[in-house]
């Protein structure tokens, strides 16, 4: 990382009608970087927090993989077209839903469930995207796989809509749970409009308000400027929406961990010790370094290290700070 290079999470939220790369480009832009990624795709018609790592921050984006979301939906029941979304083609349809029916069908949702991914999404089938096989007149076959839904709860219905607010695993497709839901109630949906409400601990409601860019109109330097002083260093706090606690170390322990002393070693003489902590779906523990005499502050950030089901403590990533 070259001094000047920007490193850090921004919090950004994305308006419908833009895909999750398109608003990704002018924050390279304010930031002067090209190392800056998103960590979880949102629909060209969805809205809510794109959670940004740029620069060295990039590092981080296996934690966020593992993070759950929380979402507010709108699903419209009547009708349920090829892509799940509002921009398909109607493939089917049916009277929407009584209101009894439809919470009784929410049941089946919550908890541990198998699901089938939209056939338009990103998901390599063969080597090629599901979406271009489907745009091809191909029928991608779509495995159903494990994922969790935490919360799901209706907010309201006004026939033929209904708005429902939710907290999930990785790997969970909004689109897919309207289709599923509706079919599981008697009828047909897709999904009208989704907001992203949260990622882990980092919220929606923490994104600076900034205009949007419109398309082709390159941001003004102001944008730019309060979208510089919206990026956050990687600290305690940061890694604490992570759900990862910090842990301190002395300049001695930091100094012999950058130079790669193994963490058994460490533990066994004394030198480190590593946290209690609950382990996360996976089973997988983990922990930031920070050094002691400035714990906190993201210019002190050393790294992350973790423990794998049956195995013992790694590093994950670590990080001399600036």
């Amino acid at each position: 990382m070259t001094p000047n290079e920007a490193a850090g999470v921004l919090l950004l939220n994305k308006s419908p009608g833009f895909t999750s790369f398109e608003s990704l480009n002018p924050v390279k832009k304010a930031l002067a970087t090209r190392k800056a990624g998103h960590t979880g795709t949102l629909d060209k018609f969805a809205s809510g927090l794109l959670v940004v790592l740029a620069g060295w921050a990039l590092k981080l984006s296996p934690w966020f993989d593992r993070c759950d979301k929380r979402y507010r939906g709108t699903i419209r029941f009547g009708v349920e077209t090829d892509t799940l979304d509002g921009e398909g083609r109607p493939v089917a349809t049916a009277e929407p839903p009584g209101r009894e029916a439809l919470e009784e069908a929410l049941e089946q949702f919550r908890g541990d469930i198998m699901q089938a991914p939209p056939a338009y999404s990103a998901i390599h089938i063969n080597g090629r995207r599901a979406y271009e096989l489907a745009r091809s007149g191909a029928a991608p076959e779509m495995h159903k796989r494990p994922v969790t839904i935490y919360e799901l709860e209706l907010c309201s219905y006004a026939p033929p809509l209904a708005e429902l607010e939710l907290r999930c695993s990785k790997g969970v497709y909004v689109r897919s749970l309207a289709r599923d839901l509706a079919l599981a109630a008697g009828s047909r949906g897709f999904l009208q409009a989704l907001t992203r409400t949260a990622v882990a601990g980092f919220r929606l409601s923490e994104a600076p308000e900034l205009p949007p860019p419109a398309a082709g109109d390159p941001p003004g330097a102001a944008w730019e400027a309060a979208l510089r002083s919206a990026l956050r260093p990687v600290d305690a706090a940061a890694l604490e929406a992570l759900g990862i606690p910090r842990v301190l170390v002395d300049d001695a322990v930091a100094g012999r961990m950058l130079r790669g002393a193994p963490l058994g070693a460490l533990i066994r003489e004394g030198a480190f010790v590593p946290p209690e902590r609950a382990p996360d779906e996976a089973g997988t523990c983990a922990a930031g370094l920070f050094r002691s005499r400035g714990a906190g502050r993201g210019a002190d950030f050393l790294g992350i290290i973790e423990q794998k089901p049956g195995g013992p403590w790694s590093y994950g990533y670590v990080y001399a700070g600036v």
